[in-house]
């Protein structure tokens, strides 16, 4: 049993809508700057490194709230399912590059933690770092 899947264009497209809206709107962000994985990894592979080197000197928070707006369904990798903890939402992988820097795997979750509004809702990013497999055309199912 997989445990991804491949959203339809439209769900992509309607996942970051309203992502977005929720981010400009109030939704915290929960950035994991430092992680145990990060521990037995190459730095250059890092949420930490990654960040420093893309965003100095800008609060880690504010450059996740900006460049996470700027997604679009042409950076959809997939969809996941937390085999760690299976009750939660699913999370999404992106892949973003960046000029002169490189490419960047990006993977999300959005915690719907009030069921009025967007308020109180949560983003957890779990990882921004240096894609540590190369893009290629394959990775994007949506890139044209």
């Amino acid at each position: 049993m997989l445990n991804y899947r491949i959203e339809t264009e439209p769900e992509v497209n309607l996942y970051l809508a309203n992502l977005k809206y929720a981010l400009n709107h109030g939704a915290d962000i929960q950035f994991q700057i430092d992680r145990r994985v990060d521990e037995q990894r190459e730095l250059k592979y890092t949420n930490r490194h990654t960040v420093a080197l893309l965003f100095p000197g800008e609060y880690p928070k504010d450059a996740m709230r900006r460049e996470l707006q700027t997604l679009t369904v042409r950076n959809y990798i997939r969809t996941v399912k937390d085999l760690r903890y299976p009750k939660r939402s699913e999370m999404r992988e992106f892949g973003k590059t960046y000029d002169k820097i490189g490419e960047i795997y990006i993977k999300l979750r959005v915690e719907l933690l009030n069921l009025s509004g967007y308020l109180g809702h949560t983003t957890f990013v779990m990882s921004f770092h240096f894609a540590e497999k190369p893009f290629d055309t394959r990775t994007f199912p949506y890139c044209a």
